[in-house]
């Protein structure tokens, strides 16, 4: 359970934060980035969405995590025949004292983590019964609501959408991803350190390091962080310049974007601009702090149409091109 939360230096966020990342290190071979956006939207109060083939080491990253961080933890294997119930809980009938009624039974979405594995395996019917605890961190059985302790985190897998039995999530619970990560192929080295690592009689694991006060307070020392209004204006201008029906935007933009991102990827530049500053060791934000987020804050709000789908154009471009055309002024 989480402890109140604490005042915390920006030296110790910094402190705490690097701990996080080298305890992580210790079993997850590579993927630094994919780590530091990771802990990114946990520092931001944000889900992250990882995706990648199999075998490239999502849930264990997930589960690595869920060792350092002192808080609850619930996986959730998605599959075909999952229902809404098997993730919210339900209602039993309980013969307690000799009285007979219903009884809520907690789901495993009420834990501070919950990893969501292989998401896209599940029906939409069946993802769309973390929309409501994704946003509003609360709920709703049978009329009746519950509320989810803070910290909250979904930490979701997914394989390429193009693999075999899966289906396209949402756009409403895409947009309450925080972050899309993606997950790369290690290199020859990080292989051999992989299987140094792996296939011997000791097998590394991480150790606890933050409990879920430190952790708020680190989220809330991130929200302080100023940033000033140019660098503000400028993020507001990428976000904008996504969407298609703008006179200012790129050429790409209005050629192979459907739908622009939402004013939550503005919200998530910005904190994660702010998450980035003083993970550098700055308690402002620059406009290269911007720029770093664009990718894993707006590529799975940018909506691409079939003309894209066609040419093999990915929002990952469409997103460069954003960035090119659109200056700091």
């Amino acid at each position: 359970m989480a402890t109140a939360p604490l005042q915390l230096p920006p030296t110790e966020f910094i402190r705490i934060a690097k701990q996080i990342e080298d305890e992580v290190g210790k079993v997850i071979v590579g993927q630094d980035q994919t780590v530091r956006g990771i802990l990114t939207c946990v520092l931001a109060g944000g889900h992250a969405l990882l995706e990648g083939v199999p075998g490239l080491g999502k849930t264990m990253l997930i589960r690595t995590l869920s060792d350092v961080l002192d808080l609850s933890f619930a996986r959730i294997q998605f599959t075909p025949d999952l229902m809404p119930a098997d993730i919210t809980g339900t209602n039993v009938i309980s013969d307690d004292g000799g009285a007979r009624g219903f009884q809520f039974q907690p789901g495993p979405i009420f834990a501070n983590l919950v990893l969501a594995d292989e998401i896209n395996r599940a029906t939409p019917k069946t993802q769309s019964a973390l929309l409501e605890a994704m946003q509003e961190h609360r709920v709703t059985v049978a009329k009746t609501s519950y509320q989810l302790e803070r910290p909250f985190f979904v930490m979701a897998t997914q394989n390429p959408i193009e693999m075999e039995g899966t289906y396209p999530l949402p756009e409403a619970q895409l947009d309450r991803f925080f972050y899309k990560l993606t997950v790369t192929y290690p290199t020859d080295e990080e292989l051999l350190t992989i299987a140094e690592r792996t296939t011997g009689t000791r097998i590394p694991r991480a150790e606890p390091v933050v409990d879920g006060g430190t952790v708020i307070s680190m989220m809330d020392l991130a929200r302080d962080v100023p940033i000033a209004r140019p660098v503000l204006a400028y993020a507001v201008r990428l976000t904008t310049r996504t969407h298609p029906e703008k006179a200012d935007t790129s050429e790409s933009v209005k050629r192979y974007v459907r739908y622009g991102a939402s004013p939550r990827g503005l919200q998530s530049l910005v904190l994660g601009a702010k998450i980035r500053a003083i993970l550098e060791g700055r308690f402002n934000v620059a406009f290269e702090d911007i720029r770093e987020v664009a990718l894993p804050a707006l590529r799975h709000r940018v909506i691409l149409n079939f003309e894209a789908d066609a040419e093999g154009i990915t929002a990952d471009r469409v997103i460069q091109d954003v960035l090119l055309a659109t200056k700091e002024e």
